[in-house]
């Protein structure tokens, strides 16, 4: 009896996995077809919707699964010059912070500290990552002023808007057993 309860208790949900797949795939569908809202400027919903997992599911594998998920598919669909290892390091760190952010932060302001403090995470780690390996078409500052500030406050409104959404469906989502007998 105590090894099938570690066993379960080892398990991935399959919901989990594909739940996460599939916002990671919004997250990708919504970046590219998403409009500009400000001087071109558009929320990163890639990150947003990864910010929505670490939040919502509780399984750390399935959190990490899905930040190496991000990190591969922003890479490939970067438009930042040389911007490919910028992406995967930049996903990876913020992937930790904002699972560790999740862990400390009163749930009251759980949403607002992960759009803000995350974004900021993303943006810092890969500009300067991005100024290592390749360089920047203008200075560190300048960029974090004109984009990632910006984005910060754009990924947070949006953040605001999609995580209850995201949250209530998850919480609605339940794992319906059928017992033996039942199923006769």
């Amino acid at each position: 009896m105590r090894r099938v309860e570690e066993t379960r208790r080892a398990e991935i949900r399959v919901s989990d996995l594909v739940l996460a797949g599939l916002m990671v795939g919004l997250g990708l569908v919504l970046h590219g077809i998403f409009p500009g809202i400000f001087a071109g400027m558009k929320p990163d919903f890639s990150l947003i919707m990864l910010f929505i997992v670490i939040m919502v599911i509780p399984d750390n594998r399935v959190k990490v699964a899905a930040g190496l998920a991000t990190a591969v598919i922003t890479a490939l669909t970067t438009s930042f010059p040389n911007g490919q290892i910028a992406n995967i390091v930049d996903k990876i760190i913020t992937t930790a912070a904002v699972m560790g952010l999740t862990a400390v932060l009163p749930r009251q302001i759980k949403v607002v500290g992960v759009g803000v403090i995350g974004t900021l995470i993303s943006g810092t780690v890969f500009l300067g990552t991005a100024a290592l390996v390749s360089g920047l078409p203008a200075t560190f500052i300048s960029l974090m002023m004109a984009v990632v500030l910006p984005a910060t406050g754009i990924n947070t409104v949006a953040l605001l808007v999609l995580y209850p959404l995201a949250a209530k469906l998850y919480s609605m989502q339940g794992v319906q057993e059928v017992s033996p007998q039942k199923a006769r």
